[in-house]
């Protein structure tokens, strides 16, 4: 058996969250009302399997991730700008 799927939520759009898992391409939508409370844009979930399928009900946040992964996009982001010589690059 294996662990929960991490999911990210790409966006929000009229109240549905389109999220991208980390094992593959495709993309889930999701009510955003079938969601934890706080699922916002880039949250970062732990959805459980249920019978070959995400249980979005069992969903659980991970805040932990979500930090982890933005600390990290910003390190790259500072040493991209120390490479580019028109000071350009921007997120």
């Amino acid at each position: 058996m294996t662990g929960p799927e991490i999911w990210t939520v790409d966006r929000v759009e009229a109240g549905v969250a389109v999220l991208v898992p980390d094992a593959g391409e495709q993309v889930a939508e999701v009510p955003l009302s079938g969601l934890p409370a706080g699922t916002r844009e880039g949250s970062v979930l732990r959805v459980p399997d249920s019978e070959g399928r995400p249980d979005w009900s069992a969903a659980a946040l991970d805040e932990e991730l979500r930090r982890a992964r933005l600390d990290e996009a910003k390190r790259i982001l500072r040493r991209l700008k120390r490479r580019d010589p028109g000071g350009d690059v921007v997120l």
